[in-house]
């Protein structure tokens, strides 16, 4: 008999599964991040200490530790257009859990559930999108991905302005969190219709093992791919944290009013949004990924000592009638176009170093890797804030966190320039600095 060959997916079918996956992960980042807004409130009218704060972002951490180390077997065994749904439906009940409160461990318990969703699928989420655009626009899928998934962070903090009237109290806000992750529950079930109707007229690429996270594997990766997840952890681990304390830290270090804070907080993620896919589509026409990734972490270097230490200039105008300090202001620009640079490149990579049998096995692990850190630097953050009195009145006592952002970033430009050192010369281990062929 002849084998049937199914024809690999048109324009159309590709970009409507992005759209969908997407919109999935826009809810899961909004409530990723609706805690940020609240952390004022919650010191104020809870009690809660920095470290006590930061210990939800370790528990959503440790939580995503363990489901992965599980080895992704919900993903594994129902595939992942189901996973999509269920891990998004089991984000809205997180949401909701953290609403509820007030006591520290019936929030932490949320966290705790939202690492055991949200991370899944975005596992998921990003398997989903590599089998749909291999060898097709792939880092611009993942660029256009990681804006839309962001302007949902951008929202979390942009609720500061147009949801002012819910931040009389901590709860509220977490409460429209909640609403807005049904989002992620209508997107990802429009995905799972999308792809049973086109899984048998199409090819997709073989579905083994899709999100395995398989610990006899982990030594069989490339070299350059372990660079890549060293890289992926330090930059995620300074990003993310630094991004849960920022909304509070610009109000009690420079004095901005939580809507000036918020918006100011929401540049870094608009940046992203902007410039990500840009960097993707320029990415995939020229090449020279390590040479990319090592340019962003030394950018990225220096940026949070400038925040601490640079003269705060003139205020500058920014839409809703909020003014914010020109340095702040070029510091976050600065900083959301590495945010745009580094995921819009490291990603995709991947895909370029390991087989697709072992692809989703490769970004289980990466992503394993990275929720060490993360779970990690909150905590520490959050101690050091303690340790040295952070407050209004003391507003240098939040240095001490920005040196150990800033000690992050020397490891991250190390990592960066030791995966394109090992992309030159005669003896080059991967071929991630070529361009693609015309």
């Amino acid at each position: 008999m002849t084998a049937i060959t199914l024809p690999r997916p048109t324009p159309l079918q590709r970009w409507t599964a992005l759209v969908l996956v997407s919109l999935a992960m826009f809810g899961n980042y909004y409530v990723f991040d609706s805690l940020g807004p609240v952390v004022d409130l919650m010191r104020s009218q809870l009690g809660f200490s920095f470290a006590q704060i930061g210990l939800f972002s370790t528990a959503y951490s440790v939580a995503a530790l363990l489901v992965l180390l599980a080895g992704g077997w919900a993903i594994d065994r129902f595939g992942t257009r189901t996973a999509l749904l269920v891990f998004a439906v089991i984000c809205v009940f997180a949401a909701a859990l953290t609403a509820l409160g007030p006591d520290f461990e019936t929030i932490l318990a949320g966290r705790f559930l939202l690492g055991l969703g949200a991370e899944p699928m975005i596992v998921a989420a990003t398997t989903v999108l590599a089998r749909w655009f291999k060898g097709s626009e792939l880092s611009l899928a993942f660029g256009l991905n990681l804006s839309i998934s962001r302007l949902g962070s951008a929202s979390a903090d942009w609720s500061t302005g147009f949801a002012a009237p819910l931040y009389a109290n901590w709860q509220d806000p977490l409460w429209l969190a909640t609403g807005i992750a049904g989002v992620s529950v209508a997107a990802a079930m429009l995905y799972w219709l999308h792809e049973r109707r086109m899984e048998s007229r199409i090819d997709l690429g073989e579905r083994a093992a899709p999100d395995q996270l398989r610990f006899r594997q982990m030594f069989r990766f490339p070299i350059s791919y372990w660079y890549i997840v060293a890289l992926c952890v330090v930059f995620y681990a300074t990003v993310f944290p630094f991004r849960g304390f920022a909304i509070n830290y610009f109000q009690q270090a420079h004095g901005l009013d939580r809507a000036s804070a918020g918006l100011l907080s929401s540049v870094l993620p608009i940046a992203a949004i902007i410039a990500t896919p840009l960097f993707g589509l320029w990415v995939d026409r020229v090449g020279k990924r390590s040479l990319f990734m090592a340019a962003g972490s030394l950018a990225m270097l220096p940026l949070f000592l400038a925040i601490t230490y640079l003269p705060p200039g003139p205020d500058v105008a920014l839409p809703g009638g909020t003014e914010v300090p020109l340095t702040l202001l070029a510091c976050i620009v600065l900083f959301g176009l590495v945010f745009s640079l580094i995921p819009a490149v490291l990603w995709p990579s991947v895909a370029y170093l390991v087989g697709e049998q072992r692809l989703g096995s490769a970004y289980a692990l990466m992503t394993f890797c990275q929720q060490i850190g993360m779970a990690i630097v909150p905590v520490v953050i959050g101690a050091l804030n303690d340790w040295a009195g952070a407050s209004p009145e003391n507003p240098a006592g939040y240095a001490p966190g920005m040196y150990f952002y800033t000690a992050m970033g020397v490891f991250g430009l190390l990592f960066s320039w030791l995966l394109w050192r090992a992309g030159r010369g005669p003896g080059a281990v991967h071929g991630l600095d070529r361009a693609p062929s015309r």
